[in-house]
């Protein structure tokens, strides 16, 4: 795969600080890294101590890091709330029943991780429980394993605070009708221990007709001060989340979303719904055996037990028909336990002439994920598809309506079965990586991670055991230059892959079992700089490329390489203009082109804008009152690989204002798309474009006692 000059002066270095003199741990385990901020330092000390604390400007990555106060300050309720107001990344529609993330022209399901554990099943993420969210953006298989293609998502939550009591609530209304209510209680049960229950419920409404729902969450957490050097955390997570699913409208002959339907559901208001049940057990164990010397050690399960069935629009030819739309539809289901082991020991090294902080550590996964689905079977049809006057509602309600030809036409979603896995996943990771300070403005970043990952797929509906072992090496390499102390320059290249098995493993049937993963490089440049008041930016170029092995057309005993290529620029400009002025910028220029084994094909891939921007502004008027103003904004992109669909660009504009009722109780107003423009935000396939949310209001109570 051929590699860009930035790549290779990266690996370069690489080959250079290998020659450098070095001390290797031994260990046993490792854990994700996990990334907490407090002022402009890194620290890992609340949830899995991996790395000393480290400035931001000595990290040679893109990231950004979003805090439980600016989550409540911008009313954010959702994961794709915050995506809109980050650069480089953006959302897709996720099929209406999960978060997708677009991290740089990669579109992602699974790249989600919470409090360093991976976070792998397809669902709506909360946010009540929340110290901040974490974008990391890059391939990075050295930090986080497979996966991670373009980018990763990691959420910290709420720990217990050892020597304190306090409750917070938080109470809101949205226009639309839905409402919620958030719990944060912390006891202290002792000089050494605490305990700290988080818990919310919410109604869900919005503006498109049949939508609701349900979602309550509870996340009780305990602390342990087991010595002066030994501090462990224990949580239990119960979700439980019930949900319309809204695929949204279909794109005419324009290739644009046909603005005449924005008021109509292309689904059943009775069977397009989708269900979670989650139980997810933390511990973490930290120990100092000495000062130079620390220990981390993580163990995670995860129980997921999910469904979800719709009809979605899967056809529309304006021209010939411009009243009738074809429905297609499943029904699916996902049972998975993820149990995760992972610890690492940090030792830092004073050498005569260098410093090194030494990382080393391994990981276990074990999964089990039973799947099926099954498509839609119209009696009138013998098919998944069937044919629909477009009416507000549709004729269509619990699996029974009349079709455009006036027949009486009903579904079963127990005929036609789509897919029936089962599917056991064993993955050991190790990794070792070298932080050196050659002197006070150089450092350079070495390490790899070894990854066996093994597959075992049953076929039920074919009767066919299929299995697969993948072992690959992942490199990291990073350079940090400061001419000044508040100013970095870096350069950094990292690599990660995807098993061919997917993001989330459904099978390897077919020939899928004797294809390498797909593999992802990240080069990347850019430089961090603190101005006064708090004030920082960070700007960077990067360029990821992709290699896909795909049987070959002439022989199918070989394979093509087939690679594409994504480039861009990010930067974000965040921190206090003045003593009452906030701000919060941000800004991606992203170009990619689809490649297949003819070379360059001149098409754009799907999802990617040209251009991103967001802005958002906290004023303080007055001790007691505030105002928040912004926007965001994304350009034109393709919905389809094919580029006949497009996404039309939009320009959001928000807005804030709250007032401090007391020291210890505050009121809170968020509009949302307060020009009320019709936007479509995402989409899954062509005929799927999300109707954005119409001018909205959002009042938050909250206080603490």
């Amino acid at each position: 795969m051929h590699r860009s000059t930035l790549g290779q002066v990266i690996l370069g270095a690489l080959s250079l600080s290998l020659m450098t003199p070095a001390v290797v741990a031994q260990t046993a385990g490792d854990a994700i890294e996990e990334i907490v901020v407090r002022g402009q330092v890194l620290y890992s000390d609340r949830v899995n101590a991996l790395r000393t604390p480290t400035p931001i400007l000595d990290v040679p990555q893109s990231l950004s890091i979003i805090t439980a106060e600016q989550i409540t300050q911008q009313g954010f309720t959702s994961v794709g709330d915050i995506i809109n107001y980050t650069p480089g990344v953006n959302t897709s529609q996720g099929e209406g029943h999960r978060d997708a993330i677009v991290f740089r022209g990669v579109r992602s399901t699974a790249d989600f991780f919470i409090d360093g554990a991976r976070d792998d099943v397809q669902y709506y993420r909360p946010l009540y429980n929340l110290e901040q969210v974490e974008i990391l953006r890059g391939p990075n298989a050295l930090l986080f394993g497979r996966g991670g293609t373009g980018g990763i998502l990691n959420r910290v939550t709420k720990k217990a605070v050892v020597g304190e009591n306090f409750t917070n609530y938080q109470a809101a209304m949205i226009s639309f009708g839905e409402h919620s209510i958030q719990v944060d209680h912390n006891f202290d049960t002792g000089s050494d221990s605490a305990v700290r229950i988080n818990a919310f419920y919410e109604g869900l409404e919005n503006h498109r007709d049949f939508y609701d729902g349900d979602r309550f969450g509870i996340n009780p957490t305990a602390r342990f001060q087991l010595g002066s050097a030994t501090t462990m955390d224990l949580s239990y997570e119960y979700a439980d989340h019930e949900r319309f699913i809204d695929r949204g409208i279909p794109t005419g002959g324009d290739g644009r979303p046909v603005e005449a339907f924005e008021d109509v559901v292309f689904g059943d208001p009775e069977l397009n719904t989708n269900e979670l049940q989650a139980h997810l057990f933390r511990l973490n164990l930290q120990h100092e055996f000495a000062d130079n010397l620390k220990g981390n050690f993580n163990a995670f399960y995860g129980d997921y037990d999910k469904l979800y069935q719709n009809f979605y629009a899967s056809s529309y030819d304006q021209a010939l028909a411009p009243f009738e739309v074809t429905l297609d539809g499943y029904i699916d289901s996902t049972q998975r336990d993820n149990m995760i082991l992972s610890g690492n020991l940090i030792w830092e090294v004073d050498g005569c002439t260098l410093k090194h902080t030494i990382i080393a550590g391994g990981e276990s996964i074990t999964t089990s994920s039973d799947q099926d689905r099954f498509n839609s079977f119209w009696n009138t049809t013998t098919d998944d598809n069937e044919t629909f006057a477009i009416t507000r509602p549709l004729v269509l309600t619990g699996g029974v309506g009349t079709n455009a030809a006036g027949q009486q036409t009903s579904n079963s979603f127990t005929v036609d079965i789509n897919d029936d896995t089962r599917v056991d996943i064993d993955v050991l990771s190790f990794y070792v990586q070298d932080e050196i300070e050659v002197s006070e403005q150089l450092d350079i970043i070495i390490g790899a991670r070894y990854d066996s990952f093994d597959i075992d797929v049953f076929n039920v509906v074919a009767n066919d055991r299929r299995n697969r072992k993948d072992r690959e090496v992942s490199p990291r390499a990073g350079i940090v230059y400061k001419p000044m102390e508040n100013i970095s320059l870096y350069a950094s290249y990292s690599e990660s892959f995807l098993p061919r098995s997917g993001e989330q493993f459904a099978n390897i049937n077919g020939s899928n079992n004797q294809l390498d993963p797909d593999t992802f490089s990240n080069s990347e440049a850019g430089i961090k700089w603190d101005f006064s008041r708090g004030l920082s930016l960070t700007a960077a170029f990067f360029e990821i490329e992709q290699s896909s092995p795909q049987i070959a057309d002439n022989n199918p005993e070989t394979l093509d390489v087939i690679d594409a290529e994504l480039t861009g620029f990010e930067a974000q400009l965040q921190g206090q203009l003045t003593e009452s002025w906030r701000i919060t910028a941000g800004y991606s220029n992203l170009d990619g082109e689809q490649v297949d084994r003819s070379g360059p094909t001149g098409l754009r891939p799907r999802e990617l804008p040209e251009q991103m921007f967001s802005l958002w502004n906290i004023v303080q008027v007055s001790p007691r009152f505030g105002l928040g103003f912004g926007l965001t904004h994304q350009d034109d992109s393709f919905i389809d690989n094919g580029n006949s669909a497009i996404l039309p660009s939009y320009t959001r504009l928000d807005a804030a204002a709250f007032y401090e009722l007391s020291a210890r109780t505050r009121i809170q107003l968020n509009i949302e798309n307060a020009g009320d423009e019709l936007y479509f935000p995402n989409a899954h396939s062509t005929h799927q474009a999300s109707v954005g949310r119409p001018l909205n209001a959002r009042v938050t109570i909250s206080s603490s006692f």
